[in-house]
């Protein structure tokens, strides 16, 4: 997709993608120094991994350092270190469009990285988009249904262990219905500065085609999102890979108006769904994805019928599972085993996984086994929640009564 002059020479360079096992292993240590502190402070366990409330950071450069290891590309690097040196609590957005049963990387994953984002000061707003559901024609653009799902993703966050301390949770309708005259006239300005070739290149953060027949509705979709970042007053946005389109839209729309600070993009890798050749983890096929309240039995079974070729890395969602979700959460992997099998071992970084398995040290039925045991460690709070918390209990079979 077209850059601006300035985002396109620099984007490449600016990159920090964590497939680079230097940066991986860079950003796991960061997170052990800081578990270790907060382990002398008495906060937690030392077995409590990252996924809970990280002790505070001062320094400029620490708060870079963390929030960076987040993204898989930032647009731009040297602008989030400014910001850090000039803002102590910067401004973070990101949104999800309610429209079913929450994944594990929108659930476990956005944990994490949230509570990245306010252990270095920033304040998260996650904007529900329910307007924007019902454009994209979700829950058959029932508002009400919507809502019931928006309600159901905040209850997923809380139990998966999300520091609410510095999140704020916003529906649209509600803060759009509270301030439409300032935001009706940015969204009408990002339509009228922008071509309709432009705006269907974003079709992609509607889970579309550039190529499908859009309703005119999923062509205002965009520039609502667009101006969203905006109305919010973010300095930085804090989504996925596939939501690059459109964030780069909104720097682009900074040149439009001559707007010096633009906001700042900081993408996370998107999970690949379980089945070959799935790039991305699909709600839609309930075989490819893990979902937050999945039940034990369910996650195993997932996971066995997963795609994970011997000796083989690349396209493998197995490990990727393990290293965007198991490494950052326990900072290790464990494999047990029959002594004639090889052993009990504990990985202590991807790298060192990925080396067994390439040599054929480590079998796919092994690496599953504790692939679902660690996966269903992460999730047991979560099911505990919609089990025992009669609110959440009745929201989880209203979505799942939607579906």
């Amino acid at each position: 997709m077209a850059l601006t002059s300035s985002d396109a020479s620099t984007s490449n360079s600016q990159s920090r993608c964590l497939h680079a096992p230097k940066k991986m292993r860079k950003c796991l240590q960061y997170l052990k120094e800081l578990l270790s502190r907060k382990s002398k402070l008495e906060v937690a366990e030392k077995s409590t991994m990252n996924h809970n409330k990280l002790p505070p950071l001062s320094s400029p450069e620490e708060k870079f350092d963390l929030v960076i290891c987040i993204g898989e590309e930032c647009i731009q690097e040297e602008e989030l270190r400014r910001l850090f040196e000039k803002n102590p609590h910067p401004i973070c957005y990101d949104g999800f469009e309610p429209s079913g049963r929450m994944h594990i990387a929108q659930g476990v994953m956005k944990t994490m990285n949230v509570n990245k984002l306010t252990s270095a000061g920033c304040k998260v707003k996650i904007l529900i988009a329910d307007w924007h559901a019902q454009l994209n024609n979700k829950m058959e653009g029932d508002l009400k249904k919507i809502r019931v799902v928006g309600e159901y993703l905040i209850e997923i966050w809380k139990a998966a262990g999300m520091d609410l301390e510095n999140v704020e949770f916003i529906w649209a309708s509600d803060e759009i219905n509270s301030r439409p005259h300032e935001y009706w006239p940015l969204v009408m300005d990002i339509a009228r500065k922008n071509s309709i070739s432009r705006i269907t290149r974003c079709s992609t953060i509607m889970g579309r085609n550039e190529k499908d027949d859009l309703s005119v509705a999923q062509l205002l979709y965009p520039c609502m999102q667009c101006a969203d970042v905006f109305f919010l007053e973010a300095d930085i946005c804090q989504l996925g890979m596939d939501q690059r389109k459109v964030n780069v839209l909104a720097r682009e729309y900074c040149d439009a108006i001559k707007r010096k600070n633009k906001p700042i993009i900081l993408s996370h890798h998107m999970l690949p769904g379980l089945m070959p050749g799935q790039e991305k983890m699909s709600k839609s096929d309930s075989s490819s994805a893990i979902f937050m309240e999945d039940e034990e039995n369910e996650v195993n079974g997932k996971i066995k019928k997963a795609y994970c070729p011997e000796r083989t890395v690349e396209g493998n969602p197995c490990l990727e599972y393990i290293k965007y979700i198991v490494f950052p959460w326990f900072n290790e992997f464990k494999v047990e085993r029959k002594e004639e099998q090889g052993g009990a071992k504990v990985f202590s970084n991807f790298e060192e996984l990925v080396a067994d398995y390439a040599k054929g040290d480590l079998h796919p039925k092994d690496l599953k086994t504790a692939l679902s045991k660690a996966l269903n460690k992460i999730l047991q709070p979560v099911r505990d929640h919609f089990k025992n918390d009669k609110n959440a209990k009745a929201l989880l079979k209203k979505v799942k009564g939607y579906l």
